[in-house]
């Protein structure tokens, strides 16, 4: 296969790379090695003036955390292969979290945090998860649905609980989040009293609550040695897919190692050990987890984790007051910014890269980004099932408008018919494939989905539809799925549409996308109602409300007589998506 991107890549990007055979783990425990007393791990959750409110660990103590996360799990009876569901924000627990199950090679399952119960059922059921780490807000959710999933054991964080001290004490008084919660709904759920959930070290109460930071205490040995081979699975990443179908794409340690080391080599310039990558995007969301938390801690970086970014001038005093120097954002993060009335107050020139993923980014905000702050911003490409980074622009080099950029080291890409597969000539239009080191091994439970995704020889069908320019560049021209990117959050269509047909006066229901100016695309209703029935917008939306997350929830609702279909009865989507784009101009 002729390459013609790679005369593109900047100085010193390899057209291929080694990749050392390692789990997720052992990146860590490498950084720790080499600089065990530089910041890992920075808590943001506000400043007062230039005082951070929030607490940091070194390379040293979060393995330290880690490594008695694992203890912790193995003596509550997690083993190698069980699923432990994370569902947390952007804190220090969450990266704990993480890296101590795949120490302990137990296969994390990412969790939204803003999941409301019918929707947290039906991902533990699915992934068989038996062990749950979870805020102490969401513990009501969780009692909601308990009885209807196998979940036996509960690990109850407290936003507070790695703040500094006096961050600790400011964090509960103007957050509400104390421990007491915690204590009160452990005792409710298992019977016991506190002293009896916060104890795990012989096992007691492993069907009940514990909270995160006791648990952590009680265990300061190092958990059993367990032989990880680096393709075993280290993570379900639900998704919809091509298909639109939820269903967990299984990411092997293999996968997420080769995804950081790409991505730490695609970056000229990167100083390990010595960058400050600013999180601000979901570490639950794909994304990331890999552009922020792996890369960043593969590489030494201090990894500052900011759990609230909106408004959008939390993002910029953190990176002004923390000097961040890689920024890996969403687009309406950086539209944000560079449209601020204020922006001109922060010093944002800290700023080395920044690499913009999950839905397109105009050209004009790369370039007044950069204006801003010296440095680069490019739009990448990725998906779920590529762990999940397949191109990116240069960071110095040649970016064009429109354009994912080319592929990264180790990946092939072509474009093919859909339906024949027959691969079409440079500049036509087809579906993307894509074949890497990255690409997941398959959908957990669902050959099935996994034989209709990935060929025989490894191609990996990314069900959008694009095009390539002559020298190798990509662009995104349409999708084959009907999936909804809001603010690079993914909603299927089907989901939303199954909880309005449970409304008792709709009939009919279908969503698209609608245009967002800040978002990118929200959701949109198209509503028959049933003969005599009456219901309005509003409601609807409160009914929506109550079972989906906020992201998924329809923004604007459309009442209509009938919807346009086709002779067998599918309604036609792209009749009423023309529609849409015609009426917003």
């Amino acid at each position: 296969m002729m390459k013609p991107w790679l005369a593109h890549y900047d100085p010193g990007v390899p057209a291929t790379l080694a990749y050392p055979r390692m789990s997720l783990f052992d990146l860590l425990a490498d950084s720790a090695r080499k600089y065990p007393n530089r910041v890992a791990v920075k808590l943001v959750l506000r400043y007062f003036g230039s005082f951070a409110l929030g607490g940091a660990l070194t390379y040293a103590a979060l393995l330290d955390q880690v490594n008695r996360f694992a203890a912790a799990l193995h003596a509550l009876g997690v083993r190698k292969g069980d699923r432990v569901a994370v569902m947390l924000p952007n804190l220090p627990q969450f990266v704990i979290s993480f890296y101590g199950a795949a120490r302990l090679g137990a296969i994390v399952v990412n969790t939204n945090p803003t999941y409301t119960g019918r929707e947290m059922a039906h991902q533990f059921n699915d992934a068989g998860a038996e062990t749950v780490v979870l805020l102490s807000p969401y513990l009501a959710r969780l009692q909601e649905i308990r009885a209807q999933t196998a979940i036996r054991r509960v690990i109850v964080a407290d936003v507070a609980e790695y703040a500094s001290g006096l961050g600790r004490r400011l964090a509960r008084s103007e957050t509400g989040q104390s421990e007491g919660l915690g204590r009160k709904l452990a005792r409710s759920e298992t019977g016991q009293s506190t002293e009896s959930t916060e104890r795990a070290g012989n096992g007691e109460g492993a069907a009940g609550a514990y909270r995160f930071r006791p648990l952590l205490d009680a265990h300061p040995e190092a958990p059993p040695e367990v032989t990880i081979d680096p393709q075993d699975t280290a993570l379900f990443q639900y998704t919809g897919g091509t298909t639109g179908v939820p269903k967990a794409a299984m990411l092997t340690h293999h996968n997420l190692v080769v995804n950081a080391v790409q991505f730490g080599r695609w970056i000229p310039g990167l100083e390990p050990g010595n960058e400050r990558l600013l999180a601000a995007i979901p570490l639950f969301h794909v994304y990331g987890m890999t552009v922020a938390m792996n890369l960043a801690l593969s590489s030494g970086a201090a990894l500052i984790v900011l759990p609230t970014p909106r408004p959008i001038e939390n993002v910029m005093q953190a990176l002004h007051n923390e000097r961040a120097t890689l920024f890996p954002g969403v687009p309406a993060m950086y539209i944000g910014i560079i449209n601020h009335p204020a922006v001109g107050k922060y010093d944002l020139r800290s700023v080395k890269a920044c690499i913009s993923g999950s839905a397109p980014l105009p050209m004009e905000v790369q370039v007044k980004f950069g204006e801003i702050t010296g440095g680069r911003l490019v739009e990448g490409y990725g998906l779920t099932e590529a762990a999940p980074v397949t191109h990116c622009n240069p960071i110095y080099g040649v970016r064009k408008a429109g354009s994912i950029g080319t592929p990264f080291p180790d990946v092939e890409a072509k474009i093919v018919d859909h339906e024949t597969f027959a691969e079409k000539p440079q500049g036509e239009a087809g579906e993307l494939w894509v074949r890497g080191p990255q690409v997941m091994p398959g959908y957990w439970g669902r050959p099935d989905e996994t034989a209709k995704t990935i060929m025989p020889d490894g191609w990996l069908r990314t069900g959008d539809i694009a095009r390539v320019d002559e020298d190798g560049y990509c662009y995104i021209v349409d999708r084959l799925k009907d999936m909804i990117n809001v603010g690079g959050l993914k909603v299927i269509p089907r989901e939303v549409e199954e909880v309005l047909f449970q409304h008792p006066a709709v009939q009919e229901a279908v969503v698209i996308p609608a245009a967002d100016r800040v978002l990118g695309e929200v959701v949109k209703a198209f509503v028959v109602l049933k003969p005599g029935a009456a219901a309005d917008g509003a409601e609807l939306i409160r009914w929506c409300a109550g079972q989906l997350a906020p992201f998924k929830v329809p923004r604007q609702v459309e009442f209509r007589a009938e919807l346009p279909k086709t002779a067998v009865g599918k309604v036609l989507r792209r009749v009423l998506a023309a529609e849409e784009q015609k009426m917003q101009g």
